[in-house]
């Protein structure tokens, strides 16, 4: 029986067969617990809504074996140069007037040059200039380019670590583990809140999975979001065909997370489209308090802004906020306008960029 109480305060100090054995305690034990504690930091009925934008879309020179934006493969996205300042704006202010607090901004780069940063600050003190918080997903970082970050005032940094260090060199070869963890630090000790989790349903192992959550609990403080994504498989990726994951492994790894991230928000990202409601409620119940709100993630389908609200209806979720339907033209311009010429060109391409899985 797993005792909630053994979790209401952050561990880092977890072992992998620690976090293996919670992982695979029996389901109703798990649920229970992770709801438990849930409790004890947040309103269970109170999910995190934020909005997400591509700034720059494909030609990544990574060869992450999920991602369309990678130039190692061919899924049939075209490739963007950096919007433009006002477009960016634009979109930050339609994301405000529907009631989005955080403005999430990501750019397919193995790691932002120099000659980009200005630009980037430059969006950065717009956004927060709308009372906005901003995060950002630009890649491995220097720690002079994270001290440059938050003096402009950059509220999160995205930057996952995607599977177990022991797994990791089956999924992506063009840069380390140990890469990610340094860019990890210096985004931590510019002080800039931190966005780190993973994919699930690459073909690891439980123990891989087990692995990876250690491996972001092992970060001081914890990162203020965990997010927890679903791998969206892509034609013309090597992970096509992955085997599907079983939705109570999803949930296993949501409820683990609650338990290891008391304080963190836990957010259901990537793969929400093919997820039942049944399935969302759980995870929900199991700890889950974020999501991205909107029809697309950067290139990949997200679950549609019509369906978001049918379940937060049905579960008595977000209560006090003003989503509703009349709100979601305007909502789905913001994901859908960026990509519909990649989408127009190639109907079936259904990408799911390093950013997306967010």
């Amino acid at each position: 029986m797993l005792e909630p109480a053994k979790f209401s305060k952050p561990r880092y100090d977890w072992t992998v067969d620690e976090v293996l054995e919670i992982l695979s305690a029996p389901f109703m034990d798990l649920v229970y617990a992770a709801a438990t504690v849930h409790r004890m930091y947040f309103d269970p009925d109170e999910v995190q809504v934020s909005s997400l934008l591509s700034i720059k879309t494909g030609a990544c020179p990574e060869d992450c074996k999920y991602c369309p934006q990678s130039a190692w493969y061919k899924t049939g996205l075209i490739k963007e140069s950096l919007l433009a300042y006002d477009t960016i704006m634009e979109k930050a202010r339609i994301a405000k007037s529907h009631g989005a607090t955080r403005f999430c901004m990501g750019a397919a780069w193995r790691n932002p040059k120099e000659r980009d940063m200005a630009f980037i600050l430059q969006v950065i003190r717009g956004v927060k200039s709308l009372g906005l918080e901003t995060c950002m997903t630009l890649g491995m970082l220097t720690k002079e380019q994270a001290a440059e970050l938050a003096g402009a005032g950059l509220d999160y940094y995205n930057h996952n670590l995607d599977t177990s260090p022991e797994f990791y060199s089956q999924i992506i070869t063009t840069r380390t583990y140990e890469d990610r963890l340094e860019t990890l630090r210096y985004v931590r000790d510019a002080g800039i809140k931190i966005c780190c989790g993973g994919i699930l349903g690459m073909g690891e192992t439980r123990r891989d999975r087990a692995s990876f959550l250690r491996q972001v609990a092992m970060i001081k403080p914890h990162p203020e979001s965990v997010p927890i994504n679903l791998l969206v498989k892509v034609k013309g990726t090597p992970l096509e065909k992955a085997p599907d994951l079983d939705p109570f492994e999803f949930i296993r790894v949501v409820a683990t997370a609650r338990l290891l991230f008391p304080e963190s928000y836990v957010r259901m990202s990537a793969g929400r489209e093919e997820m039942s409601e049944e399935m969302q409620a759980l995870c929900f119940l199991a700890g889950a308090n974020s999501i991205f709100y909107g029809a697309r993630l950067l290139t990949t389908h997200n679950s549609g802004e019509n369906r978001d609200i049918g379940i937060f209806e049905k579960l008595g979720l977000n209560r006090n906020e003003k989503l509703t339907e009349s709100d979601t033209d305007d909502l789905h311009f913001i994901f859908e306008k960026v990509h519909e010429n990649a989408h127009r060109d190639n109907p079936e391409h259904r990408g799911c960029a390093r950013l997306d899985q967010m």
